[in-house]
């Protein structure tokens, strides 16, 4: 295959233009079909961030590439799936349990006993109630569920075929890691050593990102989960888990998660178990992540918490779940260009300054 050399002769502007145009439009075009797998590429760059210093210490015991690799991301597998298994088996046994508790006479009668003590609400659902034709939302329902259904098992397959190829990817990041490098440095406008603060920063953005508010994340769910039963919350675990989830946001996002069930407790009469949520909430759960963000986080991500704060939320709202890791790069990647492109400029005036004198 013969190689691709430069012109020993001066290119018409044209042609560099319509060869830049031409490069642009491919790429718009590459993009595109790589979107449907934006989620699992990202996932893929993250565990390969992330495993990137046990998968060194792999590969100099399994030598040949292609074995360490596999056994690589046969581990992460083990490590993701089996560690799940569990939250999964407690989340089933507390939806049971709270499908039970529904069914129990005494529960029901709890909440007989709250409607008929409450007149406005009890017409209300009066009214509602004899406003419904049975075999009109019977059919509504079915039509309802039967049009969902499809889209269900779609995204199922969809997440699947998301996992294969994230995996996939994943492989081939851990076996072609250098290769990869090399050619990323090649490809970007930068001398060497400011590619490599490009890709260090970055590199630590999604660490930081990634494991640490993970971990800040599954701290603040514990704590918040130990209150939830200590206080005889329903659904201890799951509320714990959802915790979990939003805490990836920081500042407020365990916040709204126990507000409500402060909330909740205080208008079911339990003032003190309310007061006692809302002082834990407050001053453990919330705050907690002021005193890990700088252990586990602050080393690595060179950015303020408002910062963090802003591209983690932008993200979500521009590219969804896959925003949290991808809001950060790219402010993490425009504040790296912002500051070669600052030392650059100090470099060129200096260097006129010097000539002048």
């Amino acid at each position: 295959m013969p190689s691709i050399s430069s012109s020993t002769h001066a290119e018409p502007p044209w042609k560099r233009i319509t060869l830049f145009l031409l490069t642009l439009g491919v790429l718009v075009v590459v993009a595109l079909l790589l979107q449907p797998f934006y989620t699992a590429i990202i996932g893929a760059i993250v565990l390969a961030v992330i495993a990137q210093r046990p998968y060194n210490w792999l590969a100099s015991r399994i030598r040949q590439p292609s074995t360490c690799a596999a056994v690589a991301v046969l581990l992460v597998v083990l490590a993701l799936i089996v560690p799940s298994f569990f939250p999964v088996q407690s989340l089933g046994r507390q939806a049971l349990s709270a499908v039970d508790a529904m069914r129990n006479p005494a529960t029901q009668q709890k909440v007989a006993s709250f409607i008929a003590n409450h007149a406005s609400l009890a017409d209300a659902i009066q009214t509602v109630s004899s406003s419904i034709d049975p075999g009109r939302a019977a059919q509504t329902a079915a039509s309802y569920i039967g049009t969902r259904l499809g889209g269900v098992l779609g995204n199922s397959f969809r997440a699947v075929t998301q996992i294969v190829v994230m995996l996939f990817l994943l492989f081939f990041l851990f076996r072609d890691r250098d290769p990869a490098l090399s050619s990323l440095r090649a490809i970007l406008p930068l001398h060497n050593h400011e590619a490599d603060e490009l890709l260090t920063r970055t590199g630590d953005t999604i660490y930081a990102t990634a494991l640490g508010r993970l971990a800040i994340a599954c701290v603040q769910g514990l704590l918040a989960g130990l209150a939830f039963w200590a206080l005889g919350v329903p659904a201890p675990v799951l509320w714990g888990f959802t915790t979990v989830a939003l805490a990836i946001i920081p500042a407020f996002g365990s916040f709204l998660v126990w507000a409500p069930i402060a909330i909740y407790l205080g208008l079911s009469g339990h003032w003190g178990k309310a007061a006692l949520l809302a002082v834990w909430g407050g001053l453990v759960v919330s705050t907690i992540d002021n005193i890990l963000y700088p252990i586990l986080v602050g080393t690595r991500l060179r950015a303020h918490t408002a910062i963090i704060l802003l591209a983690i939320l932008g993200g979500i709202a521009l590219f969804g779940v896959v925003g949290i890791i991808l809001g950060p790069v790219v402010f993490t990647i425009a504040a790296t260009l912002l500051d070669i492109w600052t030392a650059r400029t100090a470099t060129a005036d200096r260097v006129g300054h010097t000539q002048n004198s």
